[in-house]
């Protein structure tokens, strides 16, 4: 049978009739295939993630459904929010789909289109979650691949953030709720009806949260500022910093 493919897709669940995380052997064979590939490029190995291969099921199992292979159908979501839905944190995803009759094949025709090659290859991806789902004869294959970041509560990003800060010399102030109402307010809303007597405030969201925007490290730099509260709350909107939004982490930090 002729594989039929569409260019993969790169960005900077449930699971139907068997146990959460298991894979079949010919999944657990296509993986093989990706490390081996990768070794002999001289490229580290891709780690099995559960999060990724749930939401790469889900999308397999609707290919399958519609006996036709698409990275989006009406209504569905795209990759990047997919993926942050089914549990996954990344700062780099793409996804490779395909129809054929065995692993091997899928992974010959991969390596044989640049986009999906360049997917499989990059040096940046850590991370890989497969699905194969058997329907009339075919193979229906989705992997997607990630650069993983650190899953983070509130609280741990909180304590990140407030360490970066103590090292500056602020004092963080136990009281973070107004940290937190401010960050969870939409971009553009006015904190006016939050009655914040913070000198400098500031929030953002990205998903590697160890390192403090270039405003807010000239802001503490300046010496006018003594003390900091921090609030973290979920991600949100469209934002361009550093990654897909569904994948980063929200963070507010006001300044006294």
């Amino acid at each position: 049978m002729r594989i039929r493919l569409v260019v993969g897709l790169a960005l900077m669940v449930g699971l139907a009739g068997r146990a959460a995380g298991a894979q079949t052997a010919d999944e657990r064979r296509l993986v093989d295939l990706t490390n081996q590939a990768r070794a002999e490029a001289g490229l580290k190995p891709v780690e099995w993630d559960l999060n990724l291969a749930n939401a790469a099921r889900t999308h397999a199992l609707l290919m399958s459904q519609q006996g036709e292979i698409s990275h989006r159908y009406t209504g569905e979501a795209d990759l990047p929010e997919r993926a942050a839905s089914a549990g996954a944190h990344f700062s780099v995803i793409a996804e490779n789909i395909a129809a054929g009759t065995t692993p091997g094949q899928i992974h010959g025709a991969w390596m044989q289109s640049k986009v999906h090659h360049d997917n499989l290859m990059n040096p940046e991806i850590d991370r890989i979650g497969v699905a194969l789902v058997p329907a009339r004869g075919t193979l229906y294959a989705v992997a997607d691949f990630s650069k993983g970041v650190t899953q983070m509560t509130d609280a741990q990003v909180e304590a990140t953030v407030g360490k970066a800060l103590a090292d500056k010399g602020l004092t963080l102030l136990p009281d973070a709720d107004g940290a937190r109402k401010y960050c969870a307010l939409a971009d553009g809303a006015s904190s006016a009806g939050l009655r914040l007597k913070a000198g400098f405030l500031m929030r953002w969201q990205n998903a590697d949260i160890g390192k403090l925007p270039p405003q807010l490290v000239q802001a503490v730099a300046g010496g006018q500022f003594k003390q900091a509260a921090v609030g973290s709350c979920p991600a949100q909107g469209g934002g361009s910093s550093g990654g897909p939004v569904f994948s980063g982490y929200r963070v507010a930090v006001l300044l006294f």
